[in-house]
This record gives C-alpha cells, sequence and structure tokens, in this order.
C-alpha cells in the first residue's frame, strides 16, 4: 500500500524538544535539517519504513501560532499519520509512552486511534482499508 500525505507544515514551540519526540520516541527519520536563519529552521521527517509520507516542522514565532495549529475550542486539527501495519506501529507508540485518547476503532475507511502530541496536536494513526 501506498503510504502518502502532504507535506503538512506542524508548527512547534521547540524543534530539538519536537526533533526528539518524533524521531526518538516515535521512530521517525530526519530526512532535512536546514537553518534558515533568522532563527527559522526547516525540518522535515517521515516514519521510519515509509517512502512518501513526510512531515515538516516549523517553529512557532507566538504563542497564537501555536494555538492555530494546536488543539482548537471544542474540536482538533487533522492531522493523519498514515501506516501500512497498524497493529505494529500501535504497540510500539504505546511502548514508547504515547498516550492515546481513543481505543482504535475499525471506520468505512479503516481502522484508526487517536493520540495526542507533547505540542498540543492531535493525530489519527490511521490504516487505511486497502
Amino acid at each position: 500500500m501506498k503510504q502518502m500525505i502532504a507535506r503538512v507544515a506542524l508548527v512547534v514551540p521547540d524543534y530539538d524538544a519536537a526533533i526528539a519526540f518524533y524521531c526518538d520516541v516515535l521512530g521517525f527519520d530526519v530526512l532535512e535539517d536546514t537553518d534558515l536563519g533568522n532563527g527559522k529552521r526547516w525540518v522535515l521527517v517521515r516514519p521510519k519504513g515509509a517512502t512518501e509520507t513526510a512531515l515538516l516542522l516549523a517553529r512557532a514565532d507566538s504563542l497564537e501560532q501555536q494555538a492555530a495549529v494546536g488543539n482548537q475550542a471544542g474540536g482538533r486539527v487533522g492531522f493523519f499519520l498514515f501506516t501500512d501495519d497498524f497493529g505494529r506501529d500501535h504497540t510500539a507508540m504505546l511502548g514508547a509512552g504515547v498516550r492515546f485518547l481513543e481505543e482504535p476503532r475499525r471506520e468505512a475507511y479503516g481502522t484508526v486511534a487517536v493520540f495526542a502530541d507533547p505540542f498540543g496536536n492531535m493525530w489519527d494513526l490511521l490504516q487505511p482499508v486497502a
């Protein structure tokens, strides 16, 4: 199955903490890490073994900017992390201390469970129906 999401820009308050979480905890690989100057940095990561899934980390310059992409009042931002092996990745994330907010459930479009990252973003771990 092809794993594909757009290069989603995820705004984080601290690059180093974000890289530690996504790479050390979730096991992502860093594809690019470029200092753009003026406190700007371009960091692109993706899950190990994935061929196309990628996540762009952008630094938050203000609390308002963090809130704009983090939790919304009364709802959540829909970031999707696609997987070709839900059981493997769900188990590995639980073992790494990731907090799931919803138990895995079957939907018409696949198996999904919601988890939170340390930066206030909600994710759906999703294995689409083949």
